[in-house]
């Protein structure tokens, strides 16, 4: 079996929550994983999940190594 053990707890990024904040939303804490036994690191993003007026999800990571953006919006539709 898998284990992880977690090296970081990342919290949540001020200047999205002062861009959010007229929204009700909810926040999951990001987290780095190192896989143990192995020399490999996971990085699982923060969340600021948007639940009114819309539904929207945001994903920051830890690294800014994707497209070079700081954050990243998930899209999810409702109709």
């Amino acid at each position: 079996m898998l284990e992880f053990k977690i090296i970081q707890e990342l919290k949540p990024n001020t200047e999205i929550l002062e861009i959010i904040k007229s929204y009700t939303y909810i926040t999951k804490n990001g987290k780095v994983k190192h896989l143990l036994k192995t020399n490999l690191q996971f990085i699982e993003p923060t969340e600021y999940i948007i639940t009114y007026p819309t539904t929207l999800t945001i994903l920051e990571y830890k690294v800014n190594e994707i497209s070079n953006k700081p954050f990243y919006i998930k899209l999810c539709s409702t109709l």
